[in-house]
């Protein structure tokens, strides 16, 4: 089984890093091959909704995010770990997820999802909230902790003596890779559940 890890922070070293680390232990730990790709570094434009996607399967803009396609597509899960900037998660992770999840035309249904945010102090919450909506749009499972998942941290390694931080991460990888497991019993027992054609409504015709 394959997680992906996508780190939103521009920074090396960073909380965020220390966060997906924790969490890249317990996969191992559960035999899971964990692959870790860092975007807030990057130079990512947003989407400007050409449409190009639909007809070739992948972005108009050849960056990271054609690169990282076939890596989400292979795997069985994909954890989102950003920053808090503002209340929100890093610009340059929500421009490259946007991109990402409209341009690949892979199904995503039962992909298992997992929202990490670091925070100082506030607006871990409601960056926690934006990064699930990306999961729950197209069917992905979303695995859960003991609580919201976030860590404190101000300074670079700070997040280290936030110890009920470190055990959310590992609970929430725990509880992911046990998500993950039984996702692949069942598919192997009783396959997907079957999808109705979209139905999509417009409010102005």
């Amino acid at each position: 089984m394959k997680v992906l890890m996508l780190n939103g922070s521009p920074r090396k070293d960073s909380n965020t890093e220390i966060a997906l680390k924790e969490m890249e232990k317990i996969f191992v730990a559960n035999g899971i091959e964990v692959e870790t790709v860092q975007v807030g570094n990057k130079d990512i434009r947003g989407c400007i909704a050409c449409l190009s996607c639909r007809k070739t399967g992948k972005c108009v803009f050849n960056d990271l995010v054609n690169e990282v396609a076939p890596k989400f597509e292979a795997a069985d899960g994909l954890v989102v770990a950003s920053p808090v900037y503002y209340a929100s998660a890093n610009a340059t992770l929500v421009a490259f997820l946007q991109r990402l999840f409209y341009s690949t035309p892979f199904s995503k249904s039962m992909k298992v999802g997992a929202a990490v945010a670091a925070a100082r102090r506030g607006g871990l919450t409601s960056t926690f909230d934006e990064l699930n909506k990306f999961f729950a749009i197209c069917g992905m499972p979303i695995a859960s902790g003991q609580y919201w998942n976030g860590i404190h941290g101000a300074a670079p390694g700070e997040a280290l003596q936030d110890k009920e931080g470190l055990q959310m991460m590992r609970t929430l990888a725990n509880n992911m890779s046990f998500l993950m497991k039984s996702i692949a019993l069942g598919k192997e027992k009783f396959g997907l559940p079957e999808n109705e054609p979209f139905e999509r409504t417009n409010f102005i015709r």
